[in-house]
């Protein structure tokens, strides 16, 4: 069983910069595939970034490749996504999940806004 918590969103300018931590519990993370999701108002969430068990393989959505950086410690057993040139559209909450996603695993996001 893996416990998710997300942490260090907030309200930001555009063009500002942001990183979100992810927190997991449980001893299987360093074997999993991780992402971060995210889900803006009358929006599906959406996988935005995603990285494979050793933090060697990641992959970006068109929309924040070049902005956004997903980076992993397996040794504190911790998820991050540092996000850089901040675009009002990236509002949402935003979520960490394995990669595919496992419905239990959903916790209870971090609200990101960028306005000015």
């Amino acid at each position: 069983q893996v416990q998710l918590v997300e942490s260090g969103g907030g309200l930001v300018q555009p063009l500002g910069s942001l990183r979100l931590s992810c927190a997991a519990s449980g001893s299987f993370f360093s074997i999993l595939a991780m992402g971060w999701y995210r889900q803006a108002p009358g929006k599906q969430r959406e996988l935005v970034a995603s990285i494979d068990s050793n933090g060697i393989s990641t992959s970006y959505a068109a929309s924040v490749k070049g902005r956004f950086t997903i980076s992993r410690d397996n040794a504190k057993n911790t998820l991050y996504l540092q996000m850089n040139s901040l675009k009002p559209e990236d509002t949402a909450v935003y979520y960490c999940n394995t990669k595919p996603s496992m419905v239990n695993y959903w916790g209870q996001g971090t609200q990101v806004t960028v306005s000015s």
